[in-house]
């Protein structure tokens, strides 16, 4: 199951970029939120990953555990993972 998800909260100057995929299709990119959630576990979402058929969204450790796999099918990863260690 695919689930789009939305910001809950607007935010200003943040407006979604237009990003080019290896196979050449538009994706657009924007900041994940605290509403996004893990498509596989319901934790906060760090990781974005369009496909033909949709988008997904994962947690850390399962965008991790299915990277390989995501590699070889996504049309665009965004990963903000590393928003986890800012500021340690």
């Amino acid at each position: 199951m695919t689930t789009a998800s939305t910001s809950v909260v607007e935010r200003p100057g943040r407006a979604p970029k237009a990003v080019s995929s290896a196979e050449g299709a538009d994706v657009e990119t924007r900041p994940l939120t605290t509403a996004d959630r893990c498509d596989a576990c319901g934790a906060q979402a760090w990781v974005r990953v369009v496909l033909v058929s949709g988008e997904l969204l994962f947690c850390a450790h399962h965008g991790r555990a299915h990277a390989p796999a995501l590699a070889e099918r996504a049309l665009f990863i965004q990963d903000e993972s590393s928003r986890l260690t800012e500021g340690a």
